[in-house]
């Protein structure tokens, strides 16, 4: 379980989540939804302990977060940041490997479980064929799958992912969030994800936390919070919500000007 206590986060003198009491657990999907700025990565990165709240606190399984050792709480929970940058030329699985450190029980090198593990994870991503390839002569969808390969690999029961959809084509959009689906369903996984497209993860999520600016929130089951009025507010925009083919779309709707 993933739980915060009366989590603030700031930025300067702006508040982004005031006051958070929340709570995911296994098996359970959440999507974090807001416009621009209002503190989604913020709240993501302050999940994964690599940001200070201004206030409250976040517990794994029931241990603050700061009593974890470092190798412990990478064996917790990862995270795919929306940004990376490439500043060597390790090759595609190198960079997939570097995600099984934390269990290598002081071990130099890698074994061969966790090679077999990290070709797997690259397997799953549809990059197995880029394994030899520099992670910097790729594109920006193969990146983002090689990252999330590591992700897989790193084997985490919680999974903080922002936007991992971002740089894929539809096809691969479609696969990752059926992955992260599957990894709930299946192996019991905590997932919480950023994503601006309410279709995508309309469809995989079992919750929703929007983030409503000006440090409000709410948080509930998705068929309960993902609603034209609370998304509208949310997002700033007019939403529609739109039955087609069995399943519940989301679009914003148009502004006519001058009664055209």
């Amino acid at each position: 379980m993933i739980a915060t206590t009366n989590l603030t986060l700031q930025a300067g003198t702006k508040s982004l989540v005031n006051g958070l009491n929340w709570r995911a657990l296994p098996g359970e999907c959440w999507c974090v939804i807001g416009r621009n700025g209002v503190g989604k990565s913020t709240l993501l990165h302050a999940l994964a302990g690599v940001r200070k709240p201004e206030n409250g606190a976040v517990q794994f399984s029931g241990r603050l977060l700061s009593d974890w050792p470092l190798l412990e709480l990478a064996r917790q929970r990862a995270l795919l940041p929306q940004r990376r940058s490439d500043a060597f030329g390790f090759c595609v699985l190198e960079t997939v490997l570097a995600a099984r450190h934390p269990y290598h029980a002081g071990a130099s090198w890698e074994g061969a479980d966790d090679h077999q593990t990290a070709m797997t994870a690259l397997q799953a991503m549809d990059v197995a064929d880029l394994a030899a390839r520099d992670v910097r002569t790729l594109s920006g969808g193969e990146r983002q799958r090689v990252a999330l390969a590591a992700m897989l690999a790193q084997d985490a029961p919680i999974m903080l992912l922002d936007e991992p959809t971002s740089a894929l084509d539809m096809a691969h959009q479609a696969a990752v969030m059926q992955w992260l689906s599957r990894l709930c369903q299946e192996q019991g996984k905590i997932v919480v994800l950023v994503s601006h497209d309410l279709n995508l993860v309309h469809d995989v999520a079992t919750h929703a936390l929007l983030l409503m600016g000006e440090g409000e929130w709410h948080t509930g089951r998705v068929d309960e919070v993902m609603n034209e009025s609370l998304l509208s507010c949310c997002l700033g925009h007019p939403v529609e919500r739109v039955l087609h083919g069995g399943r519940t779309l989301f679009v914003p709707s148009v502004r006519k000007q001058g009664g055209a």
